[in-house]
């Protein structure tokens, strides 16, 4: 079967736009799954490529883009028959959501951020922890209001400090020992900023503590050395402890990094992903921390997540990724088959004030694996996939990310179509689809088309 999506530009009046002329054929629309776990069992084809294109609203009001054939968006935001619709235009409009692309970002404090600040000067803690500020990066124009359950942790009760006052103390023993006796860990390696480079993963043990919570303070940089994974959580892993009946629904322990670099971290060969980080399980939050040049497989359909990959999370609650930045440059980017920076299979992520820069999907042949390919490709900065699996981007930047599949920015895909995306005040642009997209650097099959509002997306 041939479905052929058409959306048409339709300008309702000097300051405002809706819709865009594109014409894309997809075959059997529905898609299958990077995991077995939530995989659907149709697929589509990989050689569609969707002439990227922008959308433009001046107001603040959320505005699906016009998936259906010929539909049109009136003043009010609502969609109008297909009868309305005028005729396609010959050539794609350039239009932006609500925020002039040329706009510099800036921080919580008004000033502007810097996208490219190096690695190895981590930035200072957000004065106001419920309105976090990106780590790095151009996250948005906008500051994004922080819900309580997602602002930093109280770590002024330690119940590991690593370190005794000098960089030499902080060693990787010493940080997977805190790790596996669980609690609030901190850092004390003195004044100056600090790399702890592991010689082995460091694992969260789930019958240890409810909570996990770890501190860099903003100095502390953990990095794989460029050859093994930096932290690991899965409450379904016997080795680390089964402590319920139910390990792929259950509430502890839940993980919150935050203040911390994560680099180089390495999960080549594990056939999972999560460069960085691996959680399965529990919950985990993400808060003011730093992603660079984490990796995972190369190529696969079943693997995701450079740096964070994150799996069956308790009661479908979201995954939190706060003021933090994935990728800076093309040298510092987060690489993996699919979902270059973060992969999420069957959980509902909630991305505020964070930037994603320069990351790659680099597999080929998507998922299921076409034949004669070794699968993956989808996703250069974000994967999602499962069933109800709400994503929301507020105060985000994406820019510069490349999927060799589909998705240069977000490939996302709500199997039972239960679920859906929205985009307020964020950027994504210059994100590149090597085979297929249906919206400006995204691949969405989901509930609705994206909610977009006072954003750019070209």
């Amino acid at each position: 079967m041939s479905v052929t999506v058409r959306m048409t530009c339709v300008i309702l009046s000097v300051v405002d736009l809706a819709g865009c002329a594109v014409g894309t054929a997809i075959d059997d629309v529905n898609l299958a799954s990077e995991h077995d776990d939530v995989a659907s069992t149709s697929s589509f084809d990989p050689e569609v490529k969707q002439t990227p294109a922008s959308f433009d609203v001046t107001d603040a009001a959320p505005r699906g883009l016009g998936f259906a054939s010929g539909v049109r968006v009136d003043d009010a935001g609502v969609g109008l028959s297909s009868d309305a619709a005028s005729t396609p235009s010959s050539a794609p409009e350039t239009i932006l959501i609500g925020v002039d692309a040329a706009t510099p970002a800036a921080s919580a404090s008004g000033a502007p951020v810097d996208a490219t600040r190096p690695v190895s000067a981590p930035a200072s803690p957000a004065a106001d922890a419920s309105a976090l500020a990106p780590a790095t990066g151009a996250a948005a124009a906008a500051t994004c209001v922080v819900p309580a359950e997602a602002t930093l942790a109280d770590v002024s009760k330690p119940t590991t400090v690593v370190g005794t006052g000098s960089p030499a103390s902080c060693t990787s023993s010493a940080f997977v020992a805190a790790v596996e006796k669980g609690g609030i860990i901190t850092f004390n390696c003195g004044s100056a900023p600090a790399t702890i480079k592991l010689d082995r993963t460091a694992r969260v043990f789930n019958d240890r503590s409810q909570r996990v919570v770890i501190d860099g303070g903003n100095k502390v940089t953990l990095s794989g050395g460029g050859k093994v994974r930096i932290l690991y959580q899965n409450t379904c892993d016997e080795d680390l402890v089964w402590t319920t009946e139910h390990c792929d629904n259950q509430e502890f322990p839940q993980l919150t990094v935050q203040n911390l670099t994560f680099e180089n971290g390495n999960a080549k060969g594990s056939g999972e992903g999560g460069g960085a980080i691996y959680a399965s399980g529990g919950r985990v939050k993400v808060l003011n921390s730093r992603f660079y040049g984490n990796v995972c497989d190369d190529t696969g359909p079943n693997v995701g997540g450079g740096a964070l990959r994150v799996l069956q999370q308790y009661n479908g609650q979201p995954v939190y990724i706060v003021g933090s930045t994935f990728g800076s440059d093309q040298a510092h980017g987060n690489v993996c088959s699919n979902g270059g920076a973060v992969s999420g299979l069957g959980v509902s992520l909630t991305v505020l004030n964070s930037a994603f820069l320069y990351n790659r999907a680099i597999g080929r042949g998507a998922s299921p694996a076409a034949a004669g390919t070794p699968g993956g490709g989808s996703g250069g900065a974000i994967f999602a996939n499962g069933n109800n699996i709400p994503l929301s981007l507020c105060g985000a930047n994406i820019e510069h990310n490349d999927a060799n599949e589909g998705g240069g920015a977000l490939f996302y895909v709500s199997n039972d179509r239960s679920s859906s995306v929205t985009i307020d005040r964020s950027t994504l642009r210059t994100n590149k689809s090597g085979k297929f997209e249906n919206f400006p650097g995204m691949f969405v099959q989901a509930k609705q088309d994206p909610a977009v509002s006072s954003s750019t997306l070209q």
